[in-house]
């Protein structure tokens, strides 16, 4: 009764002593401010509201001694805008109200809450199996049907997207405060949470989005979709976002997260944003040289590296003799990459893994996007097919380059060039628990250098993924598709020497992969899958009835590598936690093969060839396996400083075969055999993490060491192209690599970006005799890709929502060579002679890039928005070594060095989107 009596109170002194006060107003064009601004002049109303949102109203209004509240109707009549008034405060928004009435039983002191149809403004039953779509901030949410005790825990699942586009938001953080802890959501989106029965709390944090909270009743288990508003941000405003703490509370060591909009920003060639030119500015990512995609990460090779595209192994990932890489970045939404701490369910390679995420389209309305620059063009497209449950994006990129090869001296004037690639993603939502992704990529480069030889390549790839949630708790994904690789190189100006070269590498790989929350401190992850290789070795061919060229074809290889993987993420204290895996993989070469075998203790040489066996089609030739041990810990001591370290084990059954440092598309790939082994390695790395200011300065500092074995390198005079014993012309080496990785990043606030430092060394070794040829005398000798020192800057300044400027800056110590030091004589013929493997070193790398931005207008309500991109790539001109090459002319051998941008080179791009 004391509520019944509180309220008459209330309602009596409201009555007798408050009355409405009546105004004149008079607006003509007015904007909110001036709106706002004379009605609190004129009343003791206080407004509050988001002045982003009603950024394009106007109002025009003239009324006599009105109360505030006809005023407002009078303003907002035909808009989406609404008011709520409560005591003396006026809250304004956009198309969704504030409800600032108490339901009909808030003063029943036997209710907790009221469940009625008739309170569903403030309340959200979740009786049935459906979903609760959570977007509003101020409603409590019942998950599940209420048993009168809420003592115990219950699980709730759900997906977190945006609210304009419907795509699922990867990982965006989830706090509770009840349980100190949160989670962060998977690659769909998703997220399990196991809370205790009754009254909770969410935080709800992404990047780029507006925090949100979501207030529920935990019955039993239950599932609870949240959607969150794009964020406006403005230029002091410090965003606390819940990925800045994930550096250092996970236990996961050397991994890397970037968002599409974080690489827009960094100065690239020709002013197209470049994937994988960001990656390299990561510490322990290098490449060999300028303009090659290709990287090499803590000292391993650059196929060493897993780079995936929606779950597709791309082989070869850049364009246009590596000044582009191969993704469009219209359509990448996420990229993570894994230099140490590699999950479980990723195998097949030594070094790391770059898993980058396309995105799945709009499910709400159609939009797209399109760039033109200097070198290349590019569209996407995007939107639903089914409102809210299938969506689809497009996107297409080409270039028009061969008016800057005529450009470059008379040696290429006769030079031609050109790219596409086209991306295609399709989400349908199937029902609550189903879901399919389909994702195709194609690329296609064709160029000539000044010469009848023309070179082409391809990647083709189609997967297909089914995502189903067996439960709140537990839910898998079923992945299958086809990755294939391929080049041709073909001369047809002479008809009688005219051939066509093929290399070809395609794979069939099926796999399961599931996750499963056993409670609040254990996250299983398991599964298992397989992958079946069909490669090409080569084969060359006549070109045309009128030539002469004899057919040589390599036989081709078959393989099937198989594994299964178990992991546990345990948190045994709130500052203790462990992620504990192991995968074990199984690998078959098959025939039909014929497999040649050598006497056993001598060289690998033709010479000591004993035998040639024939085996037939699908018969297993030869087995490895063993398993691979993934382990990390991480101690948190405060909730912004952590240490961790963490080991594992790796193995590789797939070998690049190259003479060339960088990656070529003339390469060739070679499968395990009974003569050529799995690469196998192992790293131990220890990390500190430490956050500022309120967690929006990251700094870490992480030391490894790796081991390698079976690393395959060629004999000096090695024939790789079109060899049919390509083991007698290749060494196994054993390697070791060390460093150290600095790294400090901020990324809020006008200024933001980074800065890293890499000390690492990588050094290979063969002292076997049996190989018949010892490099370096035995010793170990510097790999192809060391590079001691490495030291990258990238900054960027908002001057406003509209204008900024970004600055990059790279240097790195430069790559090892094998130099020819003089010439002799030797049975009356001329020989040069070398030095010693990598002996020496190119000049070092250095470059610095600018570019400025200009955006559109931020109007939300206009069609189109556009930007412009206006830079210089090597801003100091410096003449970096593309390749070293050498030239013996009058008896002397001369070193040359060829640089591709020696000068500054402006560029300018037009971007829009609608």
């Amino acid at each position: 009764m004391k509520y019944l009596y509180l309220f008459l109170f209330l309602v009596f002194f409201k009555t007798a002593f408050s009355q409405e006060k009546l105004i004149d107003v008079n607006f003509k064009d007015a904007t909110i401010i001036q709106v706002v601004t004379d009605i609190e002049a004129k009343t003791n109303y206080h407004f509050y509201y988001n002045p982003v949102l009603f950024d394009s109203l106007h109002v025009t209004l003239t009324v006599s001694q009105q109360p505030v509240k006809t005023v407002l109707e009078s303003a907002f009549k035909n808009t989406k805008y609404k008011f709520a008034i409560s005591g003396d405060e006026i809250f304004l928004t956009k198309d969704r109200g504030i409800n600032t009435d108490l339901p009909d039983s808030f003063f029943n002191d036997n209710a907790i809450i009221n469940t009625s149809k008739s309170a569903t403004d403030s309340f959200a039953d979740n009786a049935g199996k459906k979903a609760i779509e959570a977007t509003t901030e101020n409603k409590l949410y019942e998950i599940g049907t209420g048993t009168g005790t809420l003592t115990g825990t219950a699980t709730l699942s759900g997906y977190v997207r945006s609210a304009k586009s419907g795509e699922a938001l990867i990982a965006a953080g989830i706090s509770v405060p009840a349980i100190k802890g949160g989670i962060a959501t998977d690659q769909f989106g998703h997220y399990t949470i196991r809370l205790p029965r009754g009254r909770n709390t969410l935080l709800v944090k992404a990047l780029g989005m507006k925090d949100a909270q979501r207030q529920i009743m935990l019955n039993t288990d239950g599932q609870m979709n949240i959607e969150l508003q794009e964020r406006v941000t403005t230029l002091k405003e410090v965003v606390v976002s819940a990925d800045r703490t994930q550096n250092v509370q996970s236990t996961q060591l050397g991994v890397s997260r970037l968002s599409i909009a974080t690489i827009k920003q960094i100065p690239s060639v020709f002013g197209e944003a470049d994937v994988l030119r960001v990656v390299l500015t990561l510490p322990g990512v290098q490449s060999v040289g300028e303009a090659t995609t290709g990287f090499n990460v803590r000292g391993g090779a650059a196929d060493q590296n897993l780079i995936l595209f929606d779950d597709a192994t791309i082989y070869n990932p850049s364009h246009f003799f590596g000044f582009f890489s191969a993704f469009d970045p219209d359509v990448v939404k996420d990229i993570e990459l894994y230099k140490s701490s590699i999950p479980e369910k990723y195998g097949g390679r030594l070094s790391s893994v770059l898993s980058i995420t396309s995105r799945e389209g709009n499910k709400k309305k159609f939009t797209g996007s399109a760039g033109i620059g200097l070198l290349t063009s590019r569209l996407s497209v995007e939107g639903p097919i089914d409102s809210n449950r299938t969506s689809f994006i497009f996107g297409g990129r080409t270039t028009y380059a061969n008016w800057l090869l005529n450009l470059l001296p008379q040696a290429y004037k006769n030079s031609k060039a050109s790219f596409y690639d086209l991306d295609l993603g399709i989400s349908h939502q199937i029902d609550q628990n189903n879901n399919l992704y389909l994702t195709a990529y194609i690329s296609n480069d064709n160029f000539k250098l000044n010469s009848d030889t023309d070179y082409s390549y391809s990647n083709k790839n189609i997967s297909l993924k089914w995502k189903h949630n067996f439960n709140n708790r537990f839910y898998g994904a079923l992945t299958g598709g086809y990755d294939n690789y391929q080049y041709n190189v073909s001369s047809d100006a002479n008809p009688i020497n005219a051939y066509k070269l093929k290399f070809g590498i395609g794979q069939f790989n099926l796999k399961a992969d599931f996750n499963y929350r056993l409670n609040q401190k254990n996250l299983l992850d398991f599964g298992l899958g397989s992958i079946y290789y069909k490669l090409n070795p080569g084969e060359n061919v006549p070109n045309g009835n009128a030539s002469l060229i004899a057919t040589n074809i390599v036989p081709s290889e078959q393989a099937l590598e198989s594994a299964l993987y178990f992991g546990d993420n345990f948190d045994i204290t709130p500052k203790l936690a462990l992620s504990a895996g192991i995968r074990y993989s199984i690998y078959n070469y098959l025939g039909p093969q014929t497999v040649n075998y050598y006497a056993p203790g001598l060289p690998v040489t033709t010479l000591n060839l004993v035998d040639s066996v024939k085996y037939g089609t699908n018969h297993v030739i030869k087995t490895y396996s063993g398993p691979e041990y993934r382990i990390s810990a991480r101690y948190l001591f405060t909730n912004d400083f952590s240490v961790k370290a963490g080991y594992n084990t790796l193995s590789q059954y797939l070998h690049l075969i190259s003479n060339t440092t960088a990656i070529s598309p003339t390469d060739i790939y070679k499968l395990s055999d009974p003569n050529v082994k799995p690469q196998y390695g192992d790293q131990v790395s220890l990390g500190l993490f430490k956050n500022f200011k309120n967690n929006t300065i990251q700094t870490s500092v992480e030391v490894y060491y790796k081991r390698m074995k079976d690393y395959l390198d060629y004999k000096s005079g090695a024939t790789l192209v079109l060899n049919h014993h390509l083991e007698t012309d290749v060494l196994e080496t054993r390697g070791k690599a060390y460093g150290i990785e600095f790294l400090i990043k901020k990324d809020v606030g006008r200024l933001n970006g980074w800065i890293s430092y890499t000390y690492s060394r990588t050094f290979l070794k063969q002292d076997n005799l049996n190989e018949g040829e010892l490099i370096n005398g035995g010793n170990y000798y510097p790999a192809n890709y060391d590079k001691p020192h490495a030291v990258n800057f990238v900054g960027n300044y908002k001057f406003t929502h509209r204008y900024s400027f970004s600055l990059s800056t790279f240097y790195s110590t430069g790559r090892p060579i094998t130099v020819p030091i003089t010439e002799y004589y030797l049975a009356g013929a001329e020989r040069v002679y070398y030095s010693d493997r990598n002996a020496y070193r190119i000049p070092d790398y250095f470059r610095t890039d600018i570019s400025f931005n200009i955006e559109g207008n931020h109007k939300i309500q206009q069609f189109t928005h556009s930007s412009w991109n206006i830079g210089v790539y090597n801003l100091t001109g410096r003449k970096n070594a593309y390749s070293t090459y050498f030239i013996e002319e009058g008896g002397t051998i001369n070193s040359y060095k060829l640089s591709i941008f020696a000068a500054p080179i402006p560029y300018v791009s037009y971007n829009i989107r609608f």
